[in-house]
């Protein structure tokens, strides 16, 4: 449904910021599993706040840390039931975002309800603030 409603609107600044804000969530997506500390640092915005389904608050640099140096690993991230809103330079993504983490050789589905806010600054967009709530129990 939202790539449908994408390619309605191709030619709108909505649509095109819309879908440069879905190629940041894949490159996200990417970077969590890789463990990558440069695109990390540059799709995260300098005021991060990146706020986990346990209640845990992280800021940027808190952020990329836990997931380049921890012991847990992300072995996927799928995005599901995804609804883009564009407002301006600021563009909201819900999706359903299931991981699957790799916690000291223990492999557990994790399915959670996001809503992640993207701005744009300096003619690239970067995640501002995140919000995860656990659909599943832990």
């Amino acid at each position: 449904m939202l790539f449908c409603a994408i390619a309605v609107l191709a030619d709108t600044p909505e649509a095109k910021a819309g879908k440069e804000v879905l190629a940041a969530m894949n490159a996200w997506k990417q970077a969590m599993i890789a463990r990558d500390r440069e695109t990390l640092e540059a799709l995260y915005a300098p005021g991060l706040s990146y706020s986990h389904s346990s209640g845990k608050q992280e800021n940027k640099a808190e952020a990329i840390e836990a997931v380049v140096s921890g012991k847990n690993r992300f072995e996927s991230i799928d995005l599901a039931d995804v609804a883009v809103s564009v407002y301006g330079t600021t563009v909201i993504v819900k999706a359903r975002v299931i991981m699957q983490l790799n916690s000291g050789g223990t492999v557990r589905m994790i399915d959670l309800d996001v809503l992640h806010v993207w701005i744009k600054i300096s003619s690239k967009w970067q995640m501002v603030a995140r919000h995860a709530t656990r659909l599943t129990p832990a």
